[in-house]
C-alpha cells in the first residue's frame, strides 16, 4: 500500500470529487439514522427496542448495519437486511437454475439483470420486514408500557410500514452510489460507517468509567498515582493488548495470498511478435472477504426473528420460545452458565460461515471461466496443460484455500464466544464481546479492501508523472 501515490493522487479533481461524494453519502446516510418512524411518540419505543436488541441477535444485527437506527426508531430500522437477504436468495438461484447462471456468464449486461432482480425482490422483503419489526415493537410496547396508551390510525400504519421501506431502499442506493464512484463495494462501507459510528460514544463510556477514581486510583510502584480506576484500567489494558494481536492476525489472514505464475507463448504475426512473458495470478487465502461472515449472521438471526414473531402473536407458544433462545447469540444478557443450549448458536455459526465462505468464492472465482479465458488468451500454468486440466488444477487449488480460510474466517468469528466461555470458567460472567467481534472483522476487512481499490485509482491517477 503506497500512501505517498493516494496522498498525490489527491491533487486530481476527480478524485477529490469522489472522496468527497462518498463522505457526503455517508453524512447523509447518519441523518437518515436520525430521522424517527412516523408512528406515535417514538421515544415511547425506546424500551421496547431495547429490549428487542438485547433478547435476540437479529435485532443486534439489523441494529449494526442500520447505524444505531434500530435503537433510535428511524426511518432505516430495517437497515440493509432486505437487501442482503435477496442477494441470499439470488445467488442461489444463480447456481440452482442454469438460464440464470447462463445469464450470469453473459458479461456485464447480464449480470446488470440480475442486479436488477435483486433491487426488484428487495421491495417485497422490506415491506415484510417492516410490517414484522412494527407488530413487535407494538406488542412489546402495550406489555411493558401500561401508562401512555399507544393508539395509532390506519394512515400512521401504512406511513409507518412505507417510510421503513423507503428508507432500505435509500440506504441500498446509497450503496450503490458509494460502488459506482470505484473505490470499495458501497454497502460493505455504509455497514462500515455504521459500526464506525458507535465508537466515540463506546470510548466515551470507557474513558468515564476509566478516571472515574471514586473507587481508588493507580498506584505507581508507590512513586505517584495515576487518576485512573485500577480495575478499568488493567481491562482496558488486556482489552487494547488483544485487539491489536487479533487486528495483526486479522490483516496477515486477510492479506494471505497463494501466487500462480502464468506464461504466454511467443507468438509471430508478420514482422512483429508478441507473447512470451510471465505474469501473475495472485488468489487470496479469504477471497470472499468479509461476505460469508454477513451473510452467516444475517442467515442464522431469521430463526430468532421468526421466534420473536410467534412470541408476540402467542406468548405461551413453547416452541417459539426455545427458537428464540436457541438462535439467540449468548450475550451478558442470556449468558451466565456454561449450558448446552449455549453452543448450539456458534457451532451454527461456525458452520454457515464456512459454507458460505466456499459458496460466494465458487461464484466470484469462476474456475471454468479464466481456465477459459487464459487459453483463449495464450496463456498456461507451467506442467498444467490449458482447458479442462487449467481448470481441475484452479478448482484443486481453490479448495485447499477455502480449507484453510474457511476454517480461519470461522476460528475468528468464533473468538468471541471463546472469550465469553473463558470469562464464564474464569468470573463466573461473560465479557460480552460476541457483535464487537464481528464489527471488528468487518471493519479490518472492508477498511484494507477499500484502501486496496483506492491505491488502484491513485495508480490510475498519477500514471502519467512516472513517465
Amino acid at each position: 500500500m503506497n500512501f505517498k501515490t493516494i496522498f498525490r493522487s489527491f491533487r486530481n479533481k476527480s478524485m477529490l470529487k469522489r472522496i468527497l461524494i462518498i463522505f457526503g453519502i455517508l453524512i447523509a446516510y447518519r441523518f437518515l439514522a436520525h430521522i424517527p418512524v412516523p408512528l406515535g411518540d417514538a421515544s415511547n419505543f425506546k424500551e421496547a427496542v431495547q429490549n428487542f436488541i438485547n433478547s435476540t441477535d437479529f435485532g443486534g444485527f439489523i441494529n449494526l448495519i442500520s447505524g444505531g437506527g434500530l435503537t433510535s426508531f428511524s426511518i432505516i430500522l430495517v437497515g440493509l437486511s432486505p437487501f442482503i437477504t435477496a442477494s441470499i436468495v439470488t445467488q442461489l438461484l444463480t447456481k440452482a437454475i442454469p438460464k440464470m447462471e447462463e445469464l450470469h456468464n453473459d458479461g456485464e449486461s447480464g449480470r446488470r439483470k440480475i442486479n436488477q432482480w435483486t433491487r426488484m425482490a428487495t421491495v417485497p422483503l422490506a415491506i415484510l420486514q417492516s410490517i414484522a419489526y412494527i407488530f413487535i415493537l407494538y406488542q412489546q410496547v402495550i406489555a411493558s408500557n401500561t401508562t401512555v396508551a399507544i393508539e395509532p390510525t390506519t394512515i400512521q400504519w401504512i406511513l409507518s410500514i412505507v417510510s421503513m421501506t423507503a428508507g432500505s431502499l435509500i440506504l441500498m442506493w446509497l450503496g450503490e452510489l458509494i460502488t459506482e464512484q470505484g473505490i470499495g463495494n458501497g454497502i460493505s462501507m455504509v455497514i462500515f460507517a455504521s459500526i464506525i459510528s458507535a465508537f466515540p460514544s463506546t470510548i466515551a463510556n470507557l474513558g468515564n468509567s476509566l478516571f472515574d477514581t471514586t473507587a481508588g486510583s493507580l498506584s505507581m510502584f508507590g512513586w505517584f498515582e495515576l487518576p485512573v480506576n485500577p480495575n478499568v484500567f488493567y481491562i482496558t489494558l488486556a482489552l487494547g493488548v488483544g485487539i491489536v494481536i487479533v487486528l495483526y492476525c486479522l490483516v496477515k489472514i486477510n492479506e494471505a495470498q497463494r501466487i500462480i505464475t502464468i506464461n504466454y507463448a511467443k507468438r509471430v504475426h508478420g514482422n512483429s511478435s508478441y507473447g512470451g512473458i510471465k505474469s501473475i495470478m495472485p488468489i487470496k487465502l479469504i477471497a470472499a472477504g468479509v461476505v460469508p461472515v454477513i451473510f452467516a449472521v444475517a442467515f442464522l438471526s431469521l430463526p430468532s426473528f421468526i421466534g420473536q414473531i410467534m412470541q408476540s402473536a402467542d406468548p405461551g407458544n413453547q416452541f417459539a420460545a426455545n427458537l428464540t433462545s436457541w438462535f439467540s447469540a449468548p450475550s451478558a444478557q442470556n449468558f451466565t452458565a456454561l449450558t448446552p443450549e449455549w453452543f448450539i448458536y456458534p457451532a451454527c455459526y461456525f458452520i454457515l460461515v464456512v459454507a458460505f465462505t466456499y459458496f460466494y468464492t465458487s461464484i466470484i472465482f469462476n474456475t471454468k471461466e479464466i481456465a477459459e479465458n487464459l487459453q483463449k488468451q495464450g496463456g498456461f500454468i507451467e506442467g498444467v496443460r490449458p482447458g479442462l486440466a487449467t481448470q481441475k488444477y484452479f478448482d484443486t487449488t481453490m479448495r485447499r484455500l477455502n480449507l484453510f480460510g474457511s476454517l480461519a474466517l470461522g476460528l475468528i468469528a468464533m473468538l468471541p464466544f471463546i472469550t465469553d466461555y473463558i470469562f464464564i470458567i474464569i468470573s463466573g460472567a461473560p465479557i460480552g464481546l460476541a457483535l464487537s467481534g464481528t464489527g471488528l472483522l468487518i471493519v479490518v476487512t472492508v477498511a484494507l479492501e477499500s484502501l486496496r481499490q483506492l491505491n488502484s485509482r491513485a495508480l490510475m491517477i498519477t500514471y502519467d508523472e512516472y513517465k
